[in-house]
């Protein structure tokens, strides 16, 4: 738990030191994003929001061009040695910059802690020596699926299983001498991401098989953004699964949204890395389980 502290004490400074607003939005929200596999967990006055990307983007829209949060997230049924339902989030937004800046943020970002922390610019995880050093790596998906899948790209994408390639085939590769951006993502798997040369700005960050974090150029269209949530939802229908109400306040309020990136950083699994402990329940102090089965 002192690691902990530390931890979410030196990111603060981190970003204080650049210039970035640390902000607080509400946890219980009347609408969340539409995602075709996040599930939000409903409460009688709303949901309990699955990551502050709405409320930041609102005040992105307003002026504000460098904030970051560090909050509670929720996730109904993800639990695991990776995942809880309750976990703890950084998010942060830069106006001005691509997701090719924002890669640079998360290399200075864990350089520092581990800096910081020990000293040094290496990491040890599951018994791997992993350099911190920059440059690291940036490996296209189409690259990463000739490199190690069965199958190609557009194959998986074909058959439906590109999440699954990525899980079982790709993922436990990535990462493992040094950090890994796994970047430009098929058209359809863009999210919230900008498009460009039909492929999506959007990267996820690896650290010796760890997912640690999905950001991207963030698309600044409302228009664009209204049709692709509408899509999730539908495909939440094709899942058997609840739509979500679309966030038409939220559309009311903002137009268009700066030129910027953002990206969500998972607290719970870097915290994992520098303990090297390989079940996230044992990098928080309190589960719900505990309370449950006392």
């Amino acid at each position: 738990m002192r690691l902990r502290a530390e931890i979410l004490h030196k990111i603060r400074e981190f970003f204080r030191k650049r210039g970035f607003i640390e902000v607080e939005t509400p946890f219980l929200l009347p609408y969340v994003i539409p995602e075709s596999y996040i599930d939000a967990i409903k409460t009688e006055d709303g949901y309990l929001h699955t990551s502050p990307e709405l409320c930041m983007k609102l005040l992105l829209a307003s002026g504000y061009e460098k904030i970051f949060q560090i909050c509670k997230c929720f996730r109904k049924g993800e639990k695991g040695k990776l995942h809880l339902p309750e976990f703890t989030m950084l998010e942060w937004y830069h106006v001005g910059i691509d997701y090719n800046g924002l890669m640079q943020e998360c290399e200075s970002l864990i350089t520092f802690l581990c800096r910081e922390l020990s000293g040094k610019e290496m990491l040890r995880y599951k018994a791997k020596e992993i350099d911190l050093s920059p440059p690291w790596q940036k490996l296209t998906v189409h690259e990463a699926f000739r490199r190690y899948a069965s199958v190609s790209l557009d194959e998986a994408m074909d058959k439906g299983i590109f999440e699954e390639v990525i899980v079982s085939e790709i993922e436990p590769k990535l990462g493992i001498e040094k950090p890994v951006f796994l970047k430009d993502y098929p058209v359809s798997m863009a999210a919230l991401s900008k498009i460009k040369d039909n492929y999506a700005e959007r990267f996820e960050l690896y650290i010796c098989g760890l997912e640690l974090a999905n950001g991207y150029t963030e698309l600044t269209d409302m228009k664009e953004m209204r049709e692709r949530l509408k899509k999730e939802n539908e495909k939440r229908k094709e899942l058997k699964k609840e739509p979500y109400p679309m966030p038409d306040a939220f559309f009311l309020k903002v137009k268009q949204l700066p030129d910027c990136s953002g990206i969500a950083f998972g607290i719970d699994r870097l915290i994992m890395l520098f303990c090297n402990e390989e079940d996230i329940n044992n990098v928080v102090a309190i589960t719900s389980e505990d309370l449950t089965y006392c």
